[in-house]
């Protein structure tokens, strides 16, 4: 095992990087992301990490070069936030249909307008159906964990999807945090050094990314499906293995006194630990609540999400993101549609909470639980809104 630092999350998912030995880097610099590109810039330069840094002009070109190198049979990592995802959007659709186990993490943060530095869920949930392998973490532990966990899931030859690792911008990317680093040994028997399946090279011609007719082209679309829902199997293969090395096991739903609850709070990010804590109030009152913590957003959980359910009759779902002119928020659906076959489905109550880096408290959770006792299950509150 590592030592055990206090340091800021964004150095802790660098350190991940440089641990799992990446070959190129792609930066560009977008608030709140910056500080990880700035510190493997730094490693570069010092020479801990044998990488080419690459700064390119744009947060699309940062996704484009990795998807060369990563052609090319390099070990390809970027980062980015809101207006640089939104950006890079036309390449995050094509890296999973050419099969490229690019690891991005995406910093979220609010997407524009009005314009806003703060975080909230708008990024990720705007590219939800791209293709990628989703995952949320919740604290600076299980970002840096997550880093090598991603290749390890990414880079298997069964899966060869690239995977996104969501982390809240500010609330968890500018915090320092306990964080029990690896050693350079473990990291290296956890994750094996890439050995790519498919490599562009002039000896060996093949085409990636051909143009498709209409005859070929939802049976592509069919195939990436397949292949992101067999994922399942290989993602929790990967989480046992790091909990082998590292003592630490992920799920794609855990979970919080959620054995005899009758209402659960359904969380993703960093605000789960902000739930939790009001759990522990409500407890304390004698109040049977718990918390689900998505994980896995992609490939959705759904089998672990309904055994997870037990015998709640209420869900508190927490959106980051609203649907302008939908049902809600795009979590509170995916959880209807997970529900909809269950002839006693429990309530549930959506509240849209958090944008724009809006404080949620634990004041804010225990009016949601209020509310929820008394309110109508059907559509959702804009949570803290005036007027």
């Amino acid at each position: 095992m590592g030592k055990h630092l206090g340091m800021e999350v964004s150095f802790a998912a660098a350190e991940a990087v440089k641990l799992s030995n990446v070959d190129v880097v792609a930066a560009y610099p977008i608030t709140p992301q910056t500080h990880i590109v700035e510190r493997l810039s730094e490693y570069v330069a010092s020479g801990e990490l044998d990488a080419e840094f690459v700064p390119v002009e744009s947060e699309h070109s940062a996704l484009s070069l990795c998807v060369g190198s990563e052609a090319a049979g390099a070990r390809s990592f970027t980062c980015t936030s809101s207006q640089g995802l939104a950006l890079m959007s036309e390449i995050v659709y094509i890296v999973p249909a050419l099969r490229l186990p690019i690891v991005m993490i995406l910093v979220n943060r609010s997407l524009s307008g009005p314009l806003s530095i703060w975080n909230d869920h708008s990024d990720v949930m705007s590219i939800r159906d791209c293709g990628w392998i989703q995952l949320f973490v919740e604290n600076g532990q299980e970002v840096f964990d997550h880093v090598m966990i991603a290749y390890k899931i990414a880079e298997n030859h069964n899966v060869l999807l690239p995977v996104m690792i969501n982390m809240d911008g500010f609330i968890l990317s500018h915090m320092f945090e306990p964080v029990e680093l690896m050693e350079q040994s473990d990291v290296d028997y956890y994750l094996s050094p890439y050995q790519p399946r498919f490599v562009l090279h002039p000896d060996e011609p093949l085409t990636m990314g051909a143009y498709a007719m209409p005859t070929l082209f939802t049976e592509a679309k069919k195939a990436h499906e397949e292949a992101l829902l067999a994922s399942y199997t290989h993602i929790m293969r990967a989480w046992e293995a790091w909990g082998a090395v590292s003592g630490r096991s992920y799920h794609p739903v855990e979970t919080f006194c959620s054995e005899d609850a009758e209402t659960l709070f359904i969380t993703m990010g960093s605000l789960s630990e902000t739930a939790g804590e009001a759990v522990r109030v409500l407890r304390g009152q004698g109040k049977k609540a718990g918390i689900l913590k998505l994980r896995l957003w992609r490939p959705f959980p759904f089998n672990d999400f309904l055994r997870s359910i037990g015998n709640a009759q209420r869900l508190i779902v927490l959106d980051r993101a609203l649907s302008p002119g939908g049902p809600g928020g795009p979590v509170a659906g995916e959880i209807r549609s997970a529900l909809y076959h269950l002839e006693n489905r429990p309530q549930i109550f959506n509240f849209i909470a958090g944008l724009g880096g809006r404080e949620v408290t634990v004041g804010s959770f225990l009016e949601m639980f209020v509310s929820s006792l008394s309110g109508k299950a059907f559509g959702y509150r804009i949570f803290g809104a005036r007027g």
